[in-house]
Order: C-alpha cells, then sequence, then structure tokens
C-alpha cells in the first residue's frame, strides 16, 4: 500500500526535478515506512511505502532485467498463483507489486485481466517508450491525473498535483451540483475543473505524454442470471468466499477487521474465524448517548461466537465537531457522507496496532442489499421508482437559480450505458451502483480515512471471483419477499445465527443531524458566511435552514456544513482548525 505519483514531460521539456518533491511530500502519509524515486529522461516516478509484503526486498520503484519499470498502489493477492506462471526464478523481489510487472512483459495490457487485487500502478516500458497506468476494476484505489500542453502528471491523490502546483483550485458547477445533491461525484472528472480519474478497470497508453490506447476491464457480466438452486448456490458462495478471504489475508504483517453488525462484516468475521488459529481483533464504532440505531449488541454477540477480540471505540458529539475539519480536509476528492466520520475514528484506534484490516465494502452492491434496488423491481405503478431521482436540496428552498442545473447528468448517463445486454433491472441498478457510487462513496471514504492513519483497507466482497458469482445469481437469490441479500443471509443463518440475518436491516447511520440541531443557532450564520455557500446560497435561508427542525432539513445542513468546510480547506487552502466553530470562524 503507498501512494504514487509521476510527471511526464511533453515535446522534450525539462522535468523539474522539485515538482516530484512537492508530489512525494503531499503523499507521505500514505508511506510513513519509506520512499523511492525514478527518473529517466522526460519521466519521473515517486512512491511513498506502506510495508505490507516483503517487508525487505519490496522497495519500488521495481525494475524488470529488460529496463521496464513499475511503481503501485496496492495489492495483487494472488500473486503466488501468478509467480508459478511467470518462471518464478526470475523474479527479484517476494513482492506482490513485481507480478504486474512481468505479467506486462509478456502479455502486454491484457494481462491486467489476470490480476485479482486492489491497485493502481504506472509502468515505464523504456522499449516501447511508453507508460502504462493502470486501475484495478472495482477502482478500490484511486489514480487521479492532468494533462496539459506542456505534461501529463498522475497521483494517488488529487490534492498531491494540486499541492506540487500543477492545477489550480476551481471547482466545477456540474460536480458541485451532484455533490449537494447525492453526495457524490460520477465520472471522469473529478470536481476540480482539470483533474480526471482514471476510471475503475481502466488502463490507458501514454507515449510522450499523450494518451494514445486506452481499455476498460468489466467484472460485470452481461449475460443475465445463471440459474441456481438455493443449496447449489449456497455451497458455492462458501468455497468463493472462503477463497477471497484467504487471499485477502495474505500479508507479512498482522491484521484485524472493522465490524458493524451487519450482514456484510459479520459474514467476514464469521470466515476469517474459520480462517485464522487466533482470536482476530475487530472494531466497532459506538455513538453515545443517541437516538439513532446501534448494532453494538449484535456486534458483541457476533465476536463472542467468533472468539474476537472486540474493541468498540466510541464516537462522541465532542468527536464530530473536533474532527469534522480534519476529516473534510482529508477528502480531497468530496464525499459528503457521515460515515467518514467513525471510519477516520476507527482507523486512528486500528493504527496503533495495525497495519492492515478486512471491511465489509461491496456486499450490498453485489448481493442486492439496499432497499433501492426492491424499489426499482417494483413497476412504477406499483411504487417503485428510479434510483436517485430526488437530491438532498428538492424543495429546500436555500440555493441559488441554476446552482443545481444538470446535477442528474451524470447518473442518467450511467443508466443508459449500464442498461445492457440481459439485465434485469436489479441487475442494472446493481451496475449503476458499481459504476459510480462504489467508487466515488464508499471507496473514497474507505481509502482517505484509513491512509489518513496509515493503513490499510482490504475488501474480500471486492474480488473477480465473487463478482462473477454473485452478480450473475438470479433475483430471486438476491431478494425474496422484500428481503436484500437472501442468499448471503441464508449463508450467514447456517454459520453464524447469533448474528440475526434476517432482522430487518436498518443500515449505518451517524446521529449527525441530532449534533448540528444542538448547535444550530450559532452553526448557522457561520456556514451561511462561508465563502463558498456565499456562492451558491442565500444566506438568510441558510441561516432558518439550520433552525428549522426535520430529517431533510437536517440531510440538506449536514451538506452545506460539508462543503463549507470542504471549500475551506480544499479550495481556499486553509489548513482545519481545533474544530468546526474555529475553522468556519471568520
Amino acid at each position: 500500500m503507498c501512494g504514487i505519483a509521476g510527471y511526464i514531460a511533453k515535446d522534450k521539456q525539462t522535468l523539474d526535478p522539485e515538482i516530484l518533491d512537492r508530489l512525494r511530500d503531499a503523499l507521505g502519509h500514505r508511506g510513513p515506512d519509506g520512499d523511492g524515486r525514478y527518473v529517466k529522461g522526460p519521466v519521473g516516478f515517486i512512491q511513498t511505502r506502506l510495508a505490507i509484503i516483503d517487508l525487505d526486498t519490496g522497495d519500488q520503484p521495481l525494475y524488470h532485467e529488460n529496463g521496464s519499470v513499475l511503481i503501485a498502489n496496492g495489492e495483487i493477492y494472488n500473486y503466488i498463483e501468478l509467480r508459478k506462471s511467470l518462471c518464478e526464478a526470475s523474479f527479484k523481489t517476494r513482492s506482490d507489486s513485481e507480478t504486474a510487472l512481468r505479467v506486462y512483459a509478456r502479455d502486454n495490457i491484457g494481462g491486467f485481466d489476470q490480476l485479482r487485487g486492489m491497485y493502481a500502478f504506472a509502468i515505464h516500458d523504456v522499449i516501447e517508450n511508453q507508460v502504462v497506468l493502470c486501475r484495478d476494476p472495482f477502482g478500490i484505489k484511486q489514480l487521479y491525473y492532468v494533462e496539459t500542453p506542456e505534461f501529463f502528471a498522475f497521483a494517488s491523490e488529487a490534492q498531491a498535483l494540486i499541492a506540487a502546483g500543477l492545477v489550480a483550485r476551481e471547482v466545477r458547477d456540474d460536480a458541485r451540483a451532484e455533490l449537494l445533491q447525492v453526495q457524490f461525484t460520477t465520472g471522469s472528472d473529478m470536481i476540480f475543473d482539470g483533474i480526471k480519474r482514471l476510471l475503475p478497470g481502466e488502463t490507458i497508453v501514454l507515449n510522450n505524454g499523450r494518451i494514445i490506447d486506452r481499455r476498460r476491464r468489466q467484472v460485470l457480466g452481461d449475460r443475465g442470471a445463471v440459474g441456481t438452486n438455493l443449496d447449489a448456490a449456497l455451497s458455492d458462495w462458501d468455497r468463493v468466499f472462503e477463497e477471497s478471504v484467504r487471499l485477502h489475508q495474505r500479508s507479512d504483517v498482522d491484521y484485524a477487521m472493522f465490524l458493524s453488525g451487519g450482514i456484510d462484516s459479520a459474514s467476514l468475521l464469521g470466515m476469517m474465524h474459520r480462517l485464522n488459529e487466533r482470536p482476530v481483533t475487530a472494531y466497532t464504532a459506538a455513538f453515545e448517548a443517541s437516538s439513532v440505531h446501534d448494532e453494538r449488541d449484535i456486534a458483541r454477540e457476533v465476536a463472542k461466537a467468533c472468539n474476537a477480540n472486540h474493541i468498540e471505540v466510541m464516537f462522541s458529539e465532542s468527536d464530530f465537531w473536533t474532527l469534522l475539519p480534519e476529516v473534510a480536509a482529508r477528502m480531497d476528492d468530496p464525499v459528503a457522507d457521515y460515515a467518514i466520520l467513525p471510519t477516520y475514528k476507527l482507523a486512528s484506534e486500528a493504527a496503533r496496532d495495525f497495519k492492515v484490516v478486512l471491511c465489509g465494502e461491496g456486499g450490498d452492491e453485489l448481493f442486492g442489499g439496499y432497499g433501492r434496488y426492491r424499489s426499482v423491481m417494483r413497476p412504477l405503478l406499483l411504487g417503485g421508482r428510479v434510483m436517485r431521482s430526488k437530491g438532498t436540496f428538492d424543495k429546500i428552498d436555500v440555493l441559488r437559480p441554476s446552482v443545481l442545473d444538470g446535477w442528474r447528468d451524470g447518473i442518467a448517463a450511467s443508466e443508459s450505458r449500464e442498461n445492457r445486454g440481459k439485465r434485469s433491472r436489479l441487475a442494472v441498478a446493481q451496475a449503476v451502483d458499481c459504476s459510480d457510487w462504489l467508487p466515488n462513496d464508499l471507496l473514497i471514504k474507505l481509502d482517505r480515512m484509513l491512509m489518513a492513519h496509515g493503513l490499510e483497507g482490504r475488501t474480500p466482497f471486492l474480488d473477480p471471483a465473487v463478482a462473477d458469482f454473485a452478480y450473475q445469481l438470479p433475483d430471486r437469490l438476491k431478494v425474496r419477499k422484500g428481503v436484500g441479500k437472501f442468499l448471503l443471509r441464508s449463508w450467514l443463518e447456517r454459520c453464524l445465527p447469533m448474528a440475526h440475518p434476517f432482522a430487518k436491516k436498518r443500515g449505518f447511520t451517524v446521529p449527525v443531524g441530532e449534533w448540528i440541531a444542538n448547535k444550530g443557532n450559532r452553526l448557522g450564520p457561520l456556514v451561511a458566511h462561508q465563502a463558498g455557500v456565499l456562492e451558491i446560497a442565500d444566506p438568510a435561508a441558510v441561516e432558518k435552514l439550520f433552525t428549522t427542525p426535520g430529517k431533510k432539513e437536517a440531510a440538506a445542513c449536514w451538506h452545506l456544513l460539508f462543503y463549507a468546510l470542504w471549500h475551506q480547506t480544499n479550495v481556499l487552502g486553509h489548513a482545519p482548525q481545533k474544530d468546526v466553530f474555529e475553522t468556519l470562524a471568520p
């Protein structure tokens, strides 16, 4: 796990080594165990390393005997199997990342389809005089790039490109509209004008700093559901899941896991308990004195059944006010998902003793867990509705005219793109979420909040073999009688019944509405007069909103508060202060 970045000067422009220094410094938190550099002509790479596999010889860059060079962020979990097919004697290290370099040398970019893992990497192919960038098919690891007439640059985090002076802090109006309405942004163009995301599964090839080829690996099939009965599916799932968790546990350092009390993390702990001789350490977030649903009791019961070392991490209202400015500052690619807050604190606690945690992201998307999936399965006349047809600020009259124009264009484009082959309504909805919601909300959240503490997050549900199995299940094994994730719940009922898998799913929530309401009179004027909010909203209306009760109003207040803090730190470049109020103070 690392931070990577690079700069390619075009048309015989000179490579300024200070740019590499600035990129390295901006990514230092991602790799506290060392850094490496490579410069050859107009091409420069840097990497900051968090050592997980091959602690002794895995420093990067990695070199092939043909002269090609690789820097990588992430893990390739099937590296042991790949080494056997790649002439293991030729390997110079025990690093999982070296397999990507040797797969490319043998099979070119088409060989990347063999990789199972989370990764973003760059290869300088000196033979073909080209640079190759590649991102894993789920988008677990991010990679951002800037292309100008003078250079091409890339980095693991967008803020590094800004800190290096390679692009301005200019916000795109359409991305801001998406953020305000649905809490994340879609597509390849991120919120900063001029910075693009490498898409999940995308590989690009550059010559002289210009993109000359582009391909994309897909892990969700188009051929429709494959028929199977419940018993056969449960047996197949047990085998597929065990293999994925076993691969995701490959590490030369100790690992733990995050346990929410939900279906996905309970399943993960159950399988880790099966595969590990020693007790697994599980971290659970809990909330003090709140009316929101708290799954501590279920998490405790599951942890006890699995003989886990269970650590509860309390998240208080005080934590909310003190941690939020730093959290917003870390979200250079903004996500107004309140789960970023407990995730940040869980990571800070886990990082005291571990470098790796396994997490349950992806279970809802692949097995049909969200309530919105059940809605899209119903005909419109029977209460069905299109996903994300409404936004946070619908009927909340505080924003200036045209601020929200086109907010749903990116989602609509994804819906059109994913409605293909023999996919059912449910399968299309899952594919839309895997296209944007998963990589641009949940996985950015996981990456930034964990890497802020030098902690690696692994997601066994997001594996090509798991996706191939789960996505092609018939709808009746995903959703049955109004219950999502039917197959996963059935498996958990057999393996770990104390997880109460068929209890009504209440979802993970954080009482931000309560906490904001407690400080609404003080907070409203501060938010209303922030530079970023003044550009988009009427200040008097914002102040009134922060003193107006209601669930929808609370959601709008949260989005405005997050955006105000994000704009302060990521656009204006102000450092976060000790709490929300000092950060927003005039």
